[in-house]
């Protein structure tokens, strides 16, 4: 019988697995990613199918960031919105981080924190508003409570998922090396979780920017969330989209840095590049 050919995986650029891409190329795929509703936004809006109330011109929002900025103190709104976000995001991981690793390491506290963690993340944090407002009052802490609630629970339940898959057999080398269990958990599994802890804390603060326009519905005077809150009562589309980009300009900055962060402490792991 003719011996069959062994079949070899032909090459591909575009479609390769985890094996390397030009960087030419995903600046071409970024760009397109980003002109294409760009120039969608400009034909509907420009051509009139569809009125400046509904969707505005791309020059009216520039027209409009140009006024919010150099006449309406937007810069203002976006460092009290930061500080309340920064905030919330830092205690939320004080608070997560700790409560993950002791989930995913041991399975006393997982029993401990499992039901209340499960729990609460699945409850609508805008039902806690009443509850906090008479708890915290009407003033910052308030607001940075909610920020908090929406991502604690959920940096808890990531990091504890992460630890949770770190090998055994790292484990029980350490074990046979002489290791006891405070070594096991601060020169073992602590290190190994990093990057996971890193890539968490990235993910957790786009929520934190979300709940941000939550937190800024009790009685606030200044932020980017009161900002889009009182455009929207007087139907101005074009300041609330310049709110949206802000906040979007914002987290890409966060996101990079955060990646940035990651590469400079865990240069062994592998890192998103999404």
């Amino acid at each position: 019988m003719p011996r069959s050919r062994p079949s070899y995986l032909k090459p591909s650029v575009f479609w390769s697995i985890r094996q390397g891409f030009p960087k030419k190329l995903k600046l071409a795929l970024s760009t397109i990613a980003l002109v294409i509703p760009l120039l969608l936004w400009a034909i509907v809006s420009y051509s009139g199918w569809v009125t400046p109330m509904i969707l505005p011109t791309p020059t009216a929002v520039i027209e409009a960031a140009i006024v919010m900025f150099f006449q309406e103190n937007l810069w203002v709104d976006i460092a009290v919105s930061f500080t309340r976000v920064a905030l919330g995001f830092l205690a939320a991981a004080a608070i997560g981080i700790p409560i993950g690793i002791a989930m995913g390491t041991f399975y006393s506290m997982e029993s401990l924190f499992s039901p209340i963690v499960g729990t609460v993340r699945y409850m609508p944090v805008a039902a806690f508003i009443p509850l906090l407002i008479v708890w915290f009052g009407l003033g910052e802490l308030s607001k940075v409570a909610i920020i908090f609630l929406g991502i604690v629970f959920y940096n808890a339940i990531m990091i504890a998922d992460a630890v949770k898959f770190i090998p055994n057999e790292l484990l029980n080398a350490a074990y046979t090396l002489g290791a006891d269990r405070k070594a096991i958990l601060w020169r073992v599994i602590l290190p190994a979780s990093v990057p996971s802890i890193l890539d968490t804390l990235r993910v957790n603060i786009a929520g934190a920017w979300n709940f941000l326009v939550i937190s800024e519905l009790i009685a606030a005077d200044r932020g980017l969330g009161f900002r889009i809150i009182r455009a929207q009562r007087y139907v101005q589309t074009d300041k609330v989209l310049v709110s949206i980009v802000v906040i979007g300009a914002i987290g890409l900055l966060l996101d990079y840095g955060f990646k940035v962060v990651s590469r400079k402490l865990t240069p062994w792991a592998e890192h998103s590049t999404h």
